[in-house]
């Protein structure tokens, strides 16, 4: 139980159980995503209890005041059309479990989100990247390997750090990758990064392993399976010794590279979506408009009428 579910009634605690249950077995939704609706859900469910009379009680008006005091707050559109979605899909629950019961976000309408498009590196920024750790030590080879796949793959920091040595066919060249909603699939390799896999097997995991039977592919200094932050820790470090501005990189800008570089060499948009493990197309289409802001200042730069 969070902080803000110290004053919510039994009744709101309860549904709010049994829909996060419910979402996990039936929708196979991410741990991270259920623990980001619980606090949305009880955070909704502790200010209603003040100035409403709770959340399943609540009315479109109810839902309305609370979103505007959220916005009065300074908490962001982007954060508000995220609790709105948590809220619609609490109640689409409970009038499924329920056809009597109104669902009071019918008509709510969601706060205009401002566009934005992903952040990519430059190919020649990447190559950089990639050449900052220092290999002749296990844990600049493991940093090598690393983030050659994840610029390799596309992968989200969760898919990198949840990856079983298991998972890892370096005859086939293809790796079995665990992306949202446990939905699986195989991402090619390619042979640089398989290379540097290779070397990483053989040379620096079984110096971090320290002998014991660790099922994660990457491995920190203690033995065990790499944590998110640590992700983050080691991208942020070799970015700063790239000479890349640490506020432009993060793991997720690799993934953005990746798909970035894949549609201005000409890849497909759906193999695209395959690769990223997109379930819409339509979350895939955003890279499109990366390509061609790229293609626009390639023209500005280098065209002699531009």
């Amino acid at each position: 139980m969070t902080d803000a579910a110290s004053n919510i009634a039994a009744a709101d605690r309860s549904a709010i159980d049994a829909f996060l249950e419910g979402a996990w077995s039936r929708d196979g939704l991410a741990d991270l995503t259920l623990i980001d609706y619980r606090g949305d859900l009880e955070r909704c469910a502790s200010w209603l209890a003040q100035h409403a009379q709770g959340l399943l009680r609540a009315t479109r008006a109810d839902l309305f005041d609370y979103l505007a005091a959220r916005n009065r707050a300074g908490i962001g559109a982007r954060t508000n059309a995220r609790e709105l979605t948590a809220l619609r899909r609490f109640y689409a629950d409970q009038v499924r479990r329920d056809a009597a019961f109104e669902d009071p976000t019918l008509l709510l309408d969601a706060p205009k989100l401002p566009r934005t498009l992903p952040k990519a590196l430059a190919e020649r920024e990447i190559e950089r990247l990639l050449e900052a750790p220092d290999a002749g030590t296990p844990l600049g080879l493991r940093d090598r390997a690393m983030l050659e796949l994840m610029y390799a793959c596309g992968l989200r920091v969760s898919e990198l750090v949840a990856l079983p040595l298991a998972g890892l066919n370096l005859r086939s060249g293809v790796l079995r990758v665990t992306g949202k909603g446990g939905k699986e699939r195989l991402v090619p390799i390619g042979e640089t990064c398989t290379d540097w896999l290779d070397r990483y097997l053989r040379e620096a995991r079984p110096v971090l392993a320290k002998g014991r039977e660790t099922p994660a592919l990457f491995l920190s200094n203690r033995a065990a399976g790499m944590t998110r932050q640590m992700a983050w820790m080691i991208v942020k470090k070799h970015a700063l010794t790239a000479g890349i501005a640490a506020k432009r990189i993060s793991p997720h800008v690799l993934r953005h590279s990746f798909a970035t570089h894949l549609l201005n060499h000409g890849a497909d948009l759906r193999a695209l979506q395959m690769l990223l493990g997109h379930s819409n197309l339509s979350t895939t289409q955003i890279y499109t408009a990366v390509a061609r802001e790229g293609l626009k200042r390639l023209h500005s730069q280098h065209h002699p009428r531009a």
